[in-house]
């Protein structure tokens, strides 16, 4: 196969990148009402891709049973029936890690879902979601407990973060700017703005000055200038690579790191190494 055809560098040098992947999509999340068969599909839709890339992990955002879909049925199951939200990472466990979402707006469920699926559990941390039942602004003082606990986890914390042209479409979403705010009470935890807020522009100096903020590369399209104006505002240590599979092209995000005018000491910072110190954090925390 040659990789060229896919505006894609050498299997060699792929692999020297070893690639973590941090905002992995399959089906959503959505487990699929008969025991993540719905996911299991999707994921295997996109191993071509996975392959081709040389990923070496992906990280899902999983439904746990916190009331973060709009499916009672699926959610009763998800909350009493731990095998259907195992079922991804037994199907693919040297692959996948994962994350759990957490429903924003019911701080008990969630929080006892954290002592099960972190504390107890195989997840490393939470996604807060931008949209849907579980979703508010990041800013929400309530959502401090469910904080502090991933904090003393060693958790990593992922928020769906955006900028839309004429405000907010959704009460529950969060800005950039709301991740700032959030960001300064907690200055000893790392924080991912997912998608950099979209607006690229305006999410990196929304959070420039908050060195507790990395932000992630997935889920716009790729524009010049995104990776190179990162890296000279904040550093290609605060720069996280997602590649939004299978609803994304895999070209299109690998491009915006690998093609961009930056060393090859930041391409492997972003592509691999910065997620990879976050996991290792949660992994050390959970052996001792």
């Amino acid at each position: 196969m040659n990789h060229q055809h896919f505006g894609l560098p050498s299997p060699e040098q792929l692999k020297q990148y070893r690639i973590w992947d941090s905002y992995f999509t399959p089906a959503h999340s959505f487990p699929g009402q008969d025991g993540a068969s719905v996911w299991i599909a999707e994921m295997e839709r996109a191993r071509f891709a996975i392959e081709l890339g040389h990923i070496q992990k992906l990280c899902y955002f999983a439904h746990v049973g916190t009331g973060t879909t709009t499916n009672s049925d699926l959610e009763d199951k998800l909350a009493t029936d731990p095998r259907i939200v195992l079922k991804p990472l037994q199907h693919a466990p040297n692959e996948l890690l994962a994350l759990m979402q957490v429903n924003s707006n019911d701080i008990p469920r969630s929080l006892d879902a954290i002592n099960r699926w972190i504390a107890d559990g195989p997840m490393h941390g939470v996604y807060f979601p931008g949209g849907g039942p579980g979703a508010a602004p990041c800013t929400e003082i309530r959502l401090e407990k469910l904080i502090r606990r991933v904090i003393d986890l060693k958790g990593v914390i992922m928020q769906h973060t955006w900028f839309k042209t004429g405000g907010k479409q959704g009460p529950g979403e969060t800005t950039p700017h709301e991740l700032a705010t959030l960001s300064a009470r907690f200055p000893e935890q790392t924080f991912i703005a997912a998608h950099a807020g979209g607006e690229w522009e305006k999410g990196i100096r929304a959070i420039r000055d908050q060195p507790n903020i990395s932000i992630e590369t997935s889920g716009f399209d790729a524009t010049a200038g995104f990776i190179e104006m990162a890296v000279r505002e904040i550093e290609a240590s605060r720069i996280i690579f997602g590649s939004h599979l299978p609803s994304r092209s895999l070209g299109t995000e690998l491009a915006k790191v690998i093609h961009a005018e930056i060393s090859e000491q930041a391409k492997h910072l972003i592509l691999g190494v910065n997620f990879r110190k976050l996991i290792q954090r949660s992994l050390d925390h959970k052996q001792n």
